[in-house]
């Protein structure tokens, strides 16, 4: 799925109005329609409502749609902010005027001068149309005072768009207290960049897309530099596989992996390669785990380096059509220096995680030595040591976006939303996963996941793709079987395969 900057959003709807000759109070009614048949579908009619309206579009979706809960037998007590009698907006002002004509007896408020805050509790529904999208400025002032409230209150939030004080795009470092927290986010078309970036998603609670009915072909032809992956994606990037294959087909992989008590990161790697369909996987790593490798992992072969406790001299017997590099193989001046000599003579894409990341951060030249489009897979921790301390996961996204392109690499930032983000500034969000994957190895099984698709012959940035989504997918399975606090990282490995299959059987629509 496209997403947005808020500037494209408003040029789709400029070109909806244009396409289909009707004004902009259509696409309010058509807001406020979808907007309460959703509110009305999760909220009894007798649960005490309360709506704030902002003086422009946003105020106008949330005016409209006070109307169509009352026909529904809602009664909202209403509160439009107009603050010196001549702050609302054309649409605005227009929904006013119906709501007072058609709705005498609505308990409506136009705050004009002074305001008195309604009383609210954890029982209330507030309806939040304060401010949309359209935001230019962190909320001061009175409106900053009533948003603290409003959170303050514990009352259930239903915010129409975005939650106000929430900037649709790139954030202006708005203190999260002084955002709406909403529990119900009812995105207009498309949701917006901020709802995938950790510390905004958190105040945007469950969203869902109110369907308006804007121009389809104006948003297919428009360019993004954002994508949110979803399954249809998937299953049309995984290829058939002929009756007629045999493993020679699907590529070798090379995982570099394990050191004297990380055994178990080289065999979740080996094993998340092979569930994901490598023809086959080699494990290089030191003396010490070739038996508990050989025994955890046999469809797994294995190569040893020359020092019994870690890797310290990497060369493989042979070429391989993928390699993956990092998983438990610490950051031992000897293991450095191996990692180093390994990227100088590395001819194809690498896949690099974790100790390999801190193996890079100790000696930093030698990110100007990563082969082209190689995939560094950090989490927060990691990407700080490489590329310096952030206060924010977006500051990290930003960053990423700097170093991708100069580097020449693919940055897959591991999170919630793991974002991968490539040299032409494409960033692809992730949509699937659960907490259940917040358990160690479980970025040991990615990164054979990754170094797998690669070997199969999948480019680097399809692979990357691929492999974060189906990796989400298996854990969202694994959870299904285990519960959320119960999985391990090998029930997620073992979960890859039934992933793949679920998801190339698939009915999905094709987006």
């Amino acid at each position: 799925m496209k997403l947005f900057t808020n500037e494209d959003i408003r040029a789709i709807e400029r070109q909806t109005l244009s396409a289909e000759a009707i004004t902009a109070r259509t696409l309010v009614e058509r807001v406020a329609d979808a907007a309460a048949n959703e509110i009305a579908t999760h909220w009894r009619s007798s649960r005490r409502t309360v709506v704030f309206a902002g003086p422009g579009n946003n105020g106008a979706d949330a005016l409209a749609t006070s109307m169509r809960l009352m026909e529904r037998g809602f009664n909202p007590s209403i509160y439009l902010f107009n603050i010196g009698g001549s702050a609302v907006k054309n649409e605005c002002a227009h929904f006013r005027n119906l709501l007072k004509a058609n709705f005498p007896e609505a308990d409506f408020h136009e705050i004009i001068n002074t305001f008195n805050t309604p009383e609210l509790g954890p029982n209330d529904l507030v309806v939040d149309g304060l401010f949309g999208s359209g935001l230019r400025e962190p909320l001061t002032g009175g409106f900053m005072a009533l948003v603290r409230y409003i959170n303050e209150s514990g009352a259930q939030v239903v915010s129409i768009d975005i939650p106000s004080g929430m900037f649709a795009d790139w954030d202006h470092q708005a203190p999260s207290r002084d955002i709406i927290h909403a529990h119900l986010t009812l995105a207009v078309q498309f949701p917006h960049i901020a709802f995938f970036i950790p510390e905004k998603a958190e105040l945007v609670g469950r969203w869902k897309i109110l369907d308006i009915g804007l121009n389809r072909e104006a948003a297919e032809k428009r360019k993004t530099n954002f994508h949110l992956v979803e399954a249809a994606e998937i299953k049309n990037l995984l290829h058939q596989r002929s009756p007629f294959c045999s493993k020679a087909d699907f590529g070798s992989a090379l995982l570099i992996a394990g050191r004297y008590g990380m055994a178990g990161a080289a065999q979740l790697a080996a094993r998340g390669a092979l569930r994901s369909g490598v023809g086959k996987a080699t494990l290089f790593g030191p003396q010490c785990i070739y038996q508990i490798a050989q025994t955890a992992i046999p469809e797994a072969m294995f190569e040893a380096d020359e020092n019994q406790l870690m890797i310290t001299n990497i060369n493989p017997g042979r070429k391989f059509t993928a390699y993956g590099i990092g998983p438990g193989i610490g950051n031992a001046d000897a293991t450095i220096n191996a990692v180093d000599s390994f990227i100088r003579q590395a001819k194809g894409p690498i896949v690099i995680d974790a100790d390999a990341l801190n193996c890079i951060s100790r000696r930093p030249e030698m990110l100007n030595h990563l082969p082209l489009l190689s995939v560094l897979t950090p989490h927060d921790g990691e990407f700080d040591r490489l590329f310096g301390e952030h206060p924010t996961h977006e500051a990290r996204l930003k960053k990423a976006l700097e170093v991708s392109k100069y580097y020449n690499v693919l940055i897959l930032l591991k999170g919630r939303h793991t974002a991968l983000v490539r040299p032409d500034g494409k960033v692809y969000f992730n949509s699937s996963g659960t907490p259940a994957m917040a358990t160690p190895g479980s970025g040991d099984v990615l990164t054979g996941m990754l170094t797998s698709f690669i070997a199969q012959g999948y480019k680097p940035e399809v692979a990357s793709i691929i492999a974060v989504w189906l990796h989400g997918r298996a854990g969202e399975i694994a959870s299904r079987l285990h519960g959320e606090y119960g999985v391990l990282a090998s029930d997620i490995a073992d979960s890859v395969g039934i992933a793949i299959k679920d998801t190339m059987q698939s009915n999905s629509p094709i987006n």
